[in-house]
């Protein structure tokens, strides 16, 4: 958390998830297959529909716990479960994180009012965006166009004196967005969701809950066997 980090009179605040794509990208490996392909048909998928709730641990926690000793969970398997039922519930489950980071900053003070995704995943990833837009309950964008390197780029125009303001460059500058709104419908199934998401992603995750050793003590087993 720096202040001036982004914009001279506002403060940074670095709060992502961890190794997101490598977790859709492993999950579509263990199938035999890449995210685009099973992607294809996602859209036709509801909240909560697949049965599955998904802690996306499977690097650690960066962000509230900042415990690299977790890993990920999957609940709710039965005989029909498919990988692209996995895959969902990873989208969401990156979404239900993402709303435990938001909903610590605004406990704090901080007013988040909007998103916007801009990584390579939501350019190429209809369904994603949507899903964060009702699981977060706020309106989400997308640039229409990469912006990897365009604030390094705003600032070289500065500093030559081309824009006399950090905004008027970003109105020059910065592309269009494509706009995802929150789903009433789909929101209150979300909202139970988080509460359950919630109570495991502290209940395993905070080293002084009850189940807080469980997967520290998977960790240490695994490594105990490789020795």
């Amino acid at each position: 958390m720096v202040h001036g980090s982004v914009h001279p009179f506002r403060t940074g605040i670095e709060a992502g998830l961890s190794a997101v794509g490598d977790i859709f990208n492993a999950i579509a490996a263990r199938a035999g297959t890449d995210v685009a392909t099973l992607s294809q048909g996602l859209e036709k998928y509801r909240a909560g529909q697949t049965g599955l709730l998904r802690m996306t641990w499977d690097n650690g926690d960066r962000t509230v716990l900042v415990n690299p000793n977790l890993r990920g969970i999957t609940l709710g398997w039965n005989l029909q479960s498919t990988a692209q039922d996995e895959l969902f519930a990873a989208i969401e489950g990156t979404a239900l994180h993402t709303r435990v980071i938001l909903d610590r900053m605004s406990s704090n003070g901080v007013r988040v009012l909007r998103v916007i995704n801009d990584g390579g995943i939501p350019q190429k990833n209809e369904v994603l965006n949507r899903v964060y837009a009702n699981v977060l309950g706020r309106t989400v964008l997308v640039p229409t166009k990469s912006v990897t390197s365009l604030g390094s780029a705003i600032f070289a125009f500065m500093a030559a004196g081309t824009f006399t303001s950090i905004e008027e460059a970003q109105d020059k500058m910065c592309p269009p967005h494509r706009v995802y709104e929150p789903d009433l419908s789909e929101r209150h199934v979300y909202d139970e969701l988080y509460r359950l998401f919630s109570r495991l992603y502290f209940g395993f995750g905070d080293k002084r809950m009850e189940m807080g050793d469980v997967l520290p003590s998977l960790i240490r087993l695994s490594e105990a066997g490789h020795s």
